[in-house]
């Protein structure tokens, strides 16, 4: 089960706390009392509720190749720290998406990394921001699936839980078999939302363009319908920079505004509350940005993001920013 056992806790609570402290600008004026004050000020006296709005707004992506050790070729450091975390509060980012599970050997039991992940967590509510997990199953092992998902979401150091779990439905290669794979993933999802009970699930899904028009073999006959009940909020992962200029879906607002009215009928649920992920992120421009923002606002969807936050130039960020802000969606018009 994935959750950080309590002597990990007990071992790793001290440094997490004071790394936050040092982030966050404190100055204790002795060591040992000003760290004990801090895991009571970052101990959390409710668990967080987990609805829709952790959804809205400016998002951001970072996976577990961003940040696990495990992960970094020749022991390099991994690119994205807990201290980004400061950087996204500047660009008026309100979520962080975080690949905080991974079915891999280089994620035994499940997490990435476990004083890493908890630590993102609490640093980033330190800050005001929320967390979705989320996790790409591979439909391989179903048993580790549910396990894997189940446990992001009762995750929990210090009083502090993830405020939404989300599934990544993506994943063809273990099985090839599309009936097969559909019996999983509803099967996954029905038993996911029996343990999550009345909480938000989110569900990131490839573009319906992609599916329906560009390449319809990839995941034919894609079970909307057995699971447009199981899920609340829907992210649809529109990275236009892969389409051809040919296809005439190299337009962040195309590609998104398109996808988005796809998956709305798909589901059978015009109502269906959306949140938008863009990108690629090192493949984008600022217009690019536009056209996405306006997609956003035409379609009615509560937030957006370009994936990833690692891929993004500071650029890229900066001019994000100035189509979200305070970290909202841009005003109609």
């Amino acid at each position: 089960m994935i959750r950080l056992r309590l002597a990990l806790l007990a071992l790793a609570a001290v440094s997490l706390v004071a790394g936050l402290l040092v982030g966050c600008g404190s100055e204790p004026s002795h060591a040992g009392a000003g760290v004990g004050a801090g895991v009571r000020s970052l101990r959390a006296t409710s668990l967080a509720v987990r609805d829709r709005a952790p959804y809205a707004g400016l998002g951001t992506w970072v996976d577990g190749f961003d940040f696990g050790p495990a992960y970094q070729a020749g022991g390099a450091p991994p690119p994205v720290t807990p201290a980004v975390i400061d950087d996204m509060v500047a660009h008026g980012v309100k979520t962080l998406f975080l690949q905080a599970a991974r079915e891999d050997t280089r994620s035994p039991g499940g997490l990435v990394d476990g004083v890493l992940v908890g630590s993102l967590l609490l640093r980033a509510h330190a800050a005001g921001m929320k967390v979705v997990a989320w996790y790409l199953p591979r439909f391989r092992d179903p048993a580790v699936d549910v396990r894997n998902l189940v446990g992001l979401a009762r995750f929990e150091v210090l009083g502090h839980r993830f405020d939404g779990v989300a599934v990544d439905i993506e994943f063809t290669d273990d099985v090839p078999d599309v009936a097969e794979r559909n019996v999983r993933l509803v099967e996954l999802s029905r038993t996911v939302r029996a343990q999550m009970g009345s909480d938000v699930l989110g569900a990131i899904v490839l573009p319906p363009v992609l599916t329906e028009v560009v390449n319809p073999a990839f995941w034919p006959e894609f079970p909307y319908h057995e699971i447009s009940s199981l899920y609340d909020v829907w992210l649809p992962m529109s990275y236009w920079s892969f389409r051809k200029e040919s296809s005439g879906y190299k337009d962040g607002f195309t590609y998104n505004e398109e996808s988005t009215r796809r998956l709305r009928a798909d589901l059978g649920v015009p109502s269906a509350v959306v949140h938008g992920i863009g990108g690629i992120g090192d493949a984008i421009t600022a217009e690019d940005l536009d056209r996405f923002a306006q997609s956003l606002v035409a379609t009615g969807a509560v937030g957006g993001s370009i994936y990833d936050w690692s891929s993004m130039t500071p650029a890229i960020r900066d001019a994000l920013t100035a189509r979200f802000p305070a970290g909202a969606l841009p005003a109609p018009g």
